[in-house]
């Protein structure tokens, strides 16, 4: 027996093309420029999620260093002190605090017994 798909072709078309929204030319108008163009970005989507965790571990520990060599300290030593002082405060908290908050990053470090 035969099977027109009209429909449900139709309906699934419509999807792929609502996703390629914004795309340029043939990737926005026909339904397999678009399709491919979806797949692509999807592939790109899931890679990059994993990587934006790294970019902005590395983002974390440029400032934090940057913090900490004004202060005339190396941010590896004082990961090192932090640690085995069980400061269980992470990278985003401490560059944050570098940042926005310099008299309570200065107290962290005086706790760790790094600070003057």
């Amino acid at each position: 027996m035969r099977v027109k798909r009209g429909i449900v072709r139709h309906r699934r078309h419509k999807k792929v093309r609502a996703l390629a929204k914004g795309y340029r030319g043939v990737r926005r108008t026909t339904f397999k420029g678009a399709n491919e163009a979806v797949i692509k970005a999807g592939q790109h989507a899931y890679r990059d999620r994993r990587k934006k965790k790294r970019v902005f571990r590395s983002l974390w520990i440029v400032r934090l260093n940057a913090a900490l060599r004004e202060r005339g300290l190396k941010y590896s030593t004082v990961m090192n002190v932090l640690i085995k002082k069980k400061v269980d405060l992470d990278r985003q908290t401490l560059s944050e605090l570098a940042i926005h908050e310099p008299v309570a990053f200065d107290a962290v470090l005086k706790t760790a017994g790094l600070g003057k």
